[in-house]
């Protein structure tokens, strides 16, 4: 797995979720029922303070977790990335780059 941070662009659906991922200079289609969770950040470091009642965005990352093949090339192999979104500014960034797989992600409900 690679950890880091780059810019992404997300297209999602009517709900928010991501659908399609523009990344390096390619389209790729989410290809598995995509992950949502929440991360706390170390959001002291960057604020003076969090104001009351304001909570996603700024205490914590909305995350996804996606796994995706090229859209040009519907027998590509999968790859599983993680995305964080931030909802103040509308911006998508790649956080981790995990393992290739050839499996759909499995979550319970």
């Amino acid at each position: 797995m690679v950890v880091f941070t780059q810019s992404v662009g997300v297209e999602p659906d009517g709900h928010g979720v991501p659908r399609y991922l523009e990344w390096a200079g390619r389209r790729y289609v989410v290809a598995a029922e995509p992950v949502r969770w929440y991360e706390r950040r170390k959001w002291w470091v960057e604020e003076r303070r969090a104001e009351r009642g304001r909570g996603a965005g700024l205490i914590d990352h909305e995350i996804w977790r996606l796994q995706v093949r090229l859209a040009r090339a519907r027998n590509a192999p999968l790859v599983t990335l993680d995305i964080a979104h931030h909802r103040d500014s509308g911006r998508w960034r790649l956080i981790r780059v995990h393992d290739r797989t050839t499996a759909p992600l499995q979550h319970s409900a």
